[in-house]
């Protein structure tokens, strides 16, 4: 089995910054992908921002600019470095991985909630 932890999230006003992690442990022989999605309340899960084990990156468009996703082989970590925080970007933001064990699965974290408020 193969588990994301997530960490980073919390209240900062708007212009702040805020710096997720994820992490992946378990039985891992390679992970395709890492991405963050977010959902906030009455509205569905979108895609923020993710990245191939090749390095390259997408990003939803309001996301550009401002957010840097990057990630370390090395610890099967992923990070989401979020600049110019504004309140629309208030949502649960979800670790996702494509990760192959004895099978290609698609993992999640269990979410950390960001607010942007002043």
């Amino acid at each position: 089995q193969v588990r994301l932890v997530e960490s980073g999230g919390g209240l900062v006003q708007p212009g702040g910054s805020l710096r997720l992690s994820c992490a992946a442990s378990g039985s891992i022989l390679v992970i395709n992908a890492m991405g963050w999605y977010r959902q906030a309340p009455g509205k569905e899960r979108e895609l923020v921002a993710s990245i191939t084990s090749g390095g390259s990156t997408k990003y939803v468009d309001s996301a550009k600019g401002r957010f840097t996703i990057s990630r370390d082989g090395a610890k099967n970590t992923v990070y989401l470095q979020m600049n110019s925080l504004k309140p629309e970007d208030t949502a649960v933001y979800y670790c996702n991985a494509v990760v192959r064990t004895s099978y290609t699965g698609n993992y999640w974290g269990q979410g950390t909630q960001v607010t942007v408020s002043s």
